[in-house]
């Protein structure tokens, strides 16, 4: 707990390793042990750079106490020096929350032998523990006597601190058995990140939350979109169950289903008058996904592949990750980009779609884990899209018809 929060307080895992003279794989341990414990993610990487997420602000208030206890621990050990407490010594306290929670049921019962009894615990394994302890801090915590065990005056002393550490720690953990409980029963949902609110991804979604909650599900359904790189990572962690994704790579090892099949095309402002992909990135700037997106990597991969001219280079590209601001871009900044088709059809009002010069195909696919509910609403969202889509198909030959 102390290392944790000094790397919520540095944002940093080698700092904090240099600090404390650890390794920083031990240090990135005891935050996956706290997340773990805490059923949140506290941290993450972005940019080669560890960010703290809002939830570990909450933490790292809640781990205040602890600190200030674990202060009181050092100079109650002795580990004190001219700057302060010994923080190498703090960082490797070998006492873990269930040896204190121990030390503190023998010191309410006053006895070693009810202690055991209430904690499911042999008598020998117990007094062991006592011992070890009592070894760490150099000091005799409880005088055994005919009718039980009683807290000397260092014994009262380490009892207010690990009082105060106990308290501080079942506070944390309350909050994280709620949110367990709350996550257990939801079923979290990632997509790529939607064109806009008529785009079919976000079609797809509002259906499959209007049919779930119809049916009374007991699983509510959260929502989040992200690139298909942290889609996928996220699947892998089990911090969603089903991910739409514009990109088939790397879910080999989910189930996953296609969702849909369509090919690339261009989106160019709307009085745009050039008709080739050469003209019209001879004329306009270019925004596009990042890689870190399936529809990003594929345009990419078909501009380097196919252009000589330099301004069709990925160091002349922007890249946005915000499908919005880049149909915003399109629409009325001047730029042209690369969508899939289907995701370009419902924004046709407010952009031009030029076919490419060749068909590049795309797919969209839905992976899921083994939960029941996960394959269950995979299965909504996939007739979703069908008929979505197919709405979307009609409409336009609709118009092609009055117009001829």
């Amino acid at each position: 707990m102390f290392i944790i929060r000094h790397v919520l307080t540095s944002a940093s895992v080698r700092e904090t390793a240099r600090r404390f003279q650890l390794s920083p794989s031990t240090v990135s341990a005891a935050i996956r042990n706290a997340e773990t414990e805490l059923a949140m993610k506290l941290t993450e990487r972005a940019s080669g750079e560890l960010v703290t997420l809002i939830a570990g602000g909450g933490v790292l208030e809640g781990l205040e106490p602890i600190t200030v206890a674990i202060g009181e621990l050092c100079r109650f050990a002795g580990q004190v020096g001219a700057g302060g407490i010994d923080e190498a010594w703090a960082a490797r306290i070998p006492v873990k929350i269930v040896a204190i929670e121990r030390f503190l049921e023998v010191a309410d019962q006053g006895s070693i032998n009810r202690a055991a009894r209430r904690l499911h615990l042999g008598q020998p394994q117990l007094s062991l523990q006592l011992a070890n302890l009592e070894k760490f801090l150099g000091y005799r915590l409880f005088e055994r006597q005919a009718q039980g065990s009683v807290l000397t005056e260092e014994g009262r002393r380490a009892y207010q601190i690990f009082m105060a550490i106990s308290q501080a720690w079942n506070d944390l953990k309350s909050a994280a058995d709620e949110r367990y409980r709350r996550s257990a029963r939801s079923l979290r949902i990632g997509s790529i990140i939607p064109t806009g609110s008529e785009s079919w991804v976000a079609r797809c979604l509002g259906l499959l939350v209007s049919e779930w909650n119809a049916r009374r599900s007991n699983n509510a359904i959260s929502l989040v979109s992200m690139t298909a790189d942290d889609l996928r990572e996220a699947l892998k962690s089990g911090r969603i169950d089903v991910a739409i994704l514009d990109s088939v790579f790397g879910l080999e090892s989910f189930r996953h289903r296609e969702l849909l099949q369509t090919d690339m095309v261009v989106i160019a402002p709307p009085h745009s008058t050039q008709t080739s992909v050469t003209d019209l990135v001879a004329a306009h700037a270019i925004c596009m996904p990042s890689p870190r997106t399936g529809l990003g990597h594929a345009a990419m991969a078909f501009s380097d592949e196919r252009a000589a001219n330099r301004r069709f280079r990925s160091r002349d590209i922007t890249a946005a990750d915000s499908l919005p601001v880049i149909v915003d871009l399109v629409a009325n900044h001047g730029y042209v980009s690369f969508l899939g088709r289907v995701s370009a059809m419902p924004i046709a009002n407010k952009v031009r779609i030029v076919d490419l010069d060749e068909h590049v195909p795309m797919s969209y696919h839905v992976a899921f884990n083994h939960r029941k509910a996960a394959a269950d609403a995979c299965a909504v969202i996939i007739a979703a899209a069908a008929r979505i889509t197919s709405e979307a198909v009609a409409k336009i030959d609709g118009v092609r018809e009055s117009a001829a």
